[in-house]
């Protein structure tokens, strides 16, 4: 429609090795992926960026909501949120090269709202004006994870039992993979106090279940660590960490310890998942992230 050269090119294989493989490893082991962040990395800003070098071209675009700027401060290119509020997507960049970030264009990053961007495309003309926004994992267009787990891997259903933190048996499960740190619904069990998902023992196949109370942390560590900002963290240095995409941003100290990070909230954070990243923030710059341990 825009009358512009136009080149699709076949990469379902590579998709599969690093991002389906591994949403389907994370869940085989007790961790609750992120395939967005997989394919950021992968994909959009890594075989895209070099197919895109190949044509010669010194830029790639995406419509992420985000920013990119040169900071004086820091003396180099860095990654930013943009203005679109709770819509705002750096949270899922932190996996990029840092080297590339100079070389990608945010066309959306100073819009507020999607409405913006639909109207220019009405006044366009463009056939995806009014296209639905996709909430879901786009290998999973009906959203059942459970199913696609089932149909796609040899994570299958299997009973084994629901207990608390002293090992005492509280009812069974039917598949490690069917529950998220935090869940309360759906765990069937009468206890005097409401029970909520607190992890797993994938050895002896049991859903581990507590008080509310239980489910917060003070300290998590992060590994498979990128840093944006700089090359390695040398002292502690206070941040704002989000640990879920949707999650609000938390004080907190970080520091490095040899490949990971270890991070010291200074209040308490609720269902912190592992296998979700955390995302460092220096007011609106994004100095990093990692994987939840």
């Amino acid at each position: 429609m825009l009358e512009i050269p136009h080149f699709t090119y076949d990469y379902k294989k590579e998709f599969k090795e690093h991002i389906i493989n591994d949403f389907i490893e994370c869940y085989a082991e007790c961790k609750t992926p992120n395939p967005c962040i997989e394919c950021n990395k992968y994909m959009k800003f890594g075989l895209m960026y070099e197919k895109a070098k190949e044509l010669g071209c010194k830029f790639i675009a995406t419509g992420h909501y985000a920013k990119t700027e040169y900071s004086k401060k820091y003396k180099r290119w860095v990654l930013k949120k943009s203005s679109a509020g709770n819509k705002d997507q750096s949270y899922v960049l932190w996996s990029i090269p840092k080297e590339i970030i100079e070389h990608i264009i945010f066309p959306l990053a100073d819009f507020k709202s999607k409405e913006e961007i639909r109207k220019i495309a009405r006044e366009n003309n463009l056939k995806v004006a009014n296209k639905p926004d996709s909430e879901d994992i786009c290998f999973i267009p009906d959203g059942n994870y459970k199913k696609f787990l089932e149909n796609n891997s040899n994570i299958k259903p299997k009973v084994g039992n629901i207990v608390n933190t002293k090992g005492e048996i509280l009812g069974t499960h039917t598949g490690l993979y069917n529950y998220t740190i935090g869940q309360r619904k759906g765990l069937k069990i009468s206890y005097k106090v409401p029970l909520f998902v607190l992890g797993f023992n994938k050895d002896k196949n049991q859903v581990i279940v507590g008080e509310e109370k239980e489910l917060y942390k003070t300290e998590i560590m992060v590994k498979e660590i990128n840093l944006l900002l700089m090359d390695e963290i040398k002292e502690e240095i206070e941040v704002d960490v989000k640990t879920r995409y949707s999650a609000k941003a938390a004080k907190a100290v970080i520091i490095q310890e040899d490949n990971k990070i270890k991070v010291k909230f200074k209040e308490p954070q609720k269902a912190i998942t592992p296998g979700q990243s955390a995302v460092f923030y220096i007011g609106d710059i994004v100095l990093g992230g990692g994987k939840i341990e």
